[in-house]
């Protein structure tokens, strides 16, 4: 069994400004000073959580993705963020999943925040992604995804979960109890990786970026100041626990409608 080393990235966003957001986080990953797995970048890291789609949509051939192969193939890295992307014409705020070999896997969120109004302008996601890294079991869900327990529930299906956020402060709270909640009830790993700062509409964010492992306690906390952490995470670890304390089998079954 395999470890697994992951980078957060934790940084305020420039508003609705693609190239100076790839410019910046370019930027951040090129200042890591130890190898890394797989590198975590915040919900819509090109835009910041903006409505503007029309203006501020990609696809999945333009220059955001694009971006993301050329440095995950520069850093031997898989490289993990949402943007706004229009596909078949709908728009999606779509977390794409870049390996070194610049073959992507993607997943549009499916709980689209309707405080915010992004039911309106976005399409919901259909369907969980789980795709493996060497050897892990990745699930990566977007933000409000979090507050859902059944679209974040697998008995023994998943190891780590990613949730990337544009999680306002004023509901830090909330985020600060569900992930380590997500990591118990599932019995994984959880990162959460959100961002800091204020946004076009005012907005403020205190990052609160994390890892939490299968016993709910943090492995990573970051504040709300510009960081980045790399931790090594143990599948091995994780296996004797589900082994010694099985809970998961226990799981109630259920079908999504």
């Amino acid at each position: 069994m395999q470890d697994l080393t992951i980078t957060l990235l934790q940084t305020a966003l420039a508003w609705q400004n693609a190239g100076e957001n790839r410019a910046h986080f370019t930027e951040l990953v090129g200042q890591l000073e130890e190898p890394t797995d797989l590198i975590i970048l915040p919900e819509m890291f090109t835009t910041g959580f903006t409505m503007d789609v029309r203006e501020q949509a990609e696809t999945m051939g333009g220059p955001s993705v694009t971006w993301m192969a050329a440095l995950a193939r520069e850093h031997n890295a898989v490289l993990c963020g949402s943007l706004i992307v229009e596909d078949g014409g709908h728009y999606y705020n779509r977390c794409v999943w870049m390996p070194p070999d610049g073959q992507p896997r993607h997943y549009d969120k499916r709980h689209l925040f309707r405080m915010a109004d992004e039911h309106e302008h976005f399409a919901p996601g259909q369907e969980r992604l789980i795709v493996e890294l060497k050897g892990w079991r990745v699930c990566p869900l977007v933000c409000y995804d979090l507050r859902f327990p059944v679209w974040s529930r697998g008995a023994n299906a998943f190891d780590l979960l990613i949730y990337i956020a544009n999680w306002p402060a004023a509901r830090r709270s909330a985020w600060q109890a569900l992930l380590p909640a997500r990591a118990v009830e599932n019995q994984c790993y959880v990162a959460g990786v959100n961002r800091i700062g204020t946004d076009g509409k005012g907005v403020a964010y205190a990052g609160d970026s994390g890892v939490h492992d299968y016993l709910g306690e943090p492995r990573v906390e970051l504040q709300a100041a510009p960081a980045h952490s790399t931790t090594t995470l143990s599948l091995a670890a994780l296996h004797r626990y589900r082994e010694k304390f099985p809970a998961w089998r226990d799981a109630d079954g259920f079908r999504l409608l």
